[in-house]
């Protein structure tokens, strides 16, 4: 059960850091502080087709509805994180609060994740 939530975890990691530093592009970046905005939305969306993915590979077709539900969860609170962090964070890039405002969106990302596989856990009797 643990080595099934600990897989979980890493591949939510691979996602997130793919995603994040990969596939985000300027124009995405630019827009996540416009509330609404489809290239903030379309930013999300990849975080959630994502956490689709990695629970797909983990947890199979067991309850599809379910691992829906878990990936519109991190579409929504990973929207509103970096939408918070744009409007309410430091974006200059250089100073000490940036770094830690970057620092408290990653980790409230990585909270994230612990809710989904603990949520995971507790509904797939596969595990």
């Amino acid at each position: 059960m643990l080595d099934v939530i600990i897989i979980l975890l890493i591949l939510l990691q691979i996602k997130h850091w793919y995603v994040d530093f990969h596939l985000q592009n300027e124009e995405e970046i630019a827009c996540k502080g416009i509330y609404g905005h489809c290239l903030g939305i379309n930013h999300s969306i990849k975080h959630g087709v994502g956490t689709f993915i990695c629970l797909l590979l983990v947890t199979g077709f067991t309850n599809v509805l379910y691992t829906i539900v878990l990936s519109f969860l991190n579409f929504v609170l990973h929207y509103h994180t970096d939408y918070m962090k744009m409007n309410y964070g430091n974006t200059d890039g250089e100073s000490k609060k940036f770094w830690r405002h970057l620092g408290l969106g990653q980790m409230i990302h990585q909270l994230t994740y612990l809710l989904i596989a603990y949520l995971a856990l507790n509904t797939f009797t596969q595990y």
